[in-house]
């Protein structure tokens, strides 16, 4: 999360506190984790999450820091610049000199900093430091959360993930109550597996994990990953049939009428209505920013244009920018 400054409020009933003036964020994972009604993420989604995540891990580790509370709260979209971001930095350290004793949260919490947060509760030291590794681990179960549409605390502080935690991952991955499951699914599950084990010196780091087969799978967002996740692109399906688009003078009128539609919620930056697959009818309008395209998205979505209710998505900034235009995506 980008930090834009920090200012004294000297009007605080408890006297001056110190306020951290941050970016402003969109949905997180924890909500996108309850709109997915235990069928688990796409795999696109989970594929971006995952990248995203690990590259602000391989940053923050290289210089020696550990966030130390990595959870779906704290994993948010930013729709301007179209990635995940960690927020809360509120348990992180440096690496080797740690001065919060209890890290992480209930349920990503690593076995080391298990045993350590419960030796500094009876005023004991832990012999074991923790580390980055922590960090993975808590990823590690996030994804698997994302895949599998459930969330896992009681799974895994129970004996059985103790004494076999790989066998439990694997069983998740061969549900068939998990819509995932599928061959590309499984670099996925050895990605999960890699940053899991119990020994943290096992664990992968956040640069190697970066290197998995998984992140070379392209994966095509679903139609509801672009309802959640805003973007400076909107895209309006059901508006144009076949013969308005093969008559050129109706269709540079309805390219009229959706320009001065969409205007009403902020400068258009540009309009695209492709004439031929793939894309062929979808419109496509960006958005100065993403706080207009939202404002319409809000507004279109269900609005009656030429007889036909308007269905309004999000699209992905950057393949619309290479011209990259989505077939299919239901």
């Amino acid at each position: 999360v980008t930090l834009y400054g920090v200012f004294t409020n000297h009007y605080s009933a408890n006297g001056p506190s110190r306020c951290l003036l941050l970016e402003l964020l969109d949905i997180s994972v924890s909500e996108l984790l309850l709109h997915s009604s235990n069928q688990g993420c796409s795999m696109w989604m989970i594929q971006h999450c995952a990248r995203d995540v690990l590259e602000a891990l391989a940053f923050l580790h290289h210089k020696g820091y550990v966030h130390a509370d990595l959870k779906p709260r704290n994993i948010l979209w930013s729709a301007e610049e179209e990635c995940f971001k960690l927020i809360d930095f509120g348990l992180s350290f440096k690496e080797g000199n740690q001065d919060v004793k209890y890290i992480q949260t209930d349920g990503y919490r690593a076995p080391e900093a298990e045993l350590q947060n419960c030796l500094a509760q009876a005023g004991l030291q832990s012999e074991t430091e923790c580390t980055s590794a922590v960090d993975l681990w808590s990823l590690g179960i996030v994804l698997l959360e994302m895949f599998s549409g459930m969330k896992l605390k009681h799974t895994v502080q129970s004996q059985e993930w103790k004494t076999n935690s790989s066998a439990i991952i694997d069983r998740i991955f061969a549900s068939e109550g998990v819509v995932n499951s599928a061959i590309p699914a499984y670099h996925l599950r050895d990605l999960i597996k890699s940053m899991l084990h119990c020994d943290q010196g096992k664990r992968a780091s956040a640069e190697k994990a970066l290197c998995s087969p998984f992140f070379s799978i392209p994966f095509a967002p679903h139609i509801e990953d672009l309802v959640m996740l805003p973007t400076p692109v909107l895209r309006l399906l059901n508006v144009l049939s076949d013969a308005s688009l093969q008559c050129e003078e109706e269709y540079e009128d309805i390219l009229e009428d959706i320009r001065e539609e969409c205007q009403k919620y902020g400068p258009v930056v540009s309009l695209l209505i492709p004439k031929e697959n793939p894309g062929k009818g979808q419109v496509f309008v960006e958005y100065a920013n993403a706080a207009d395209s939202k404002a319409a998205q809000k507004m279109l979505t269900g609005k009656i244009f030429d007889g036909k209710f308007v269905v309004a998505t999000f699209y992905p900034l950057s393949a619309y920018k290479r011209g990259y235009l989505y077939q299919n995506l239901l």
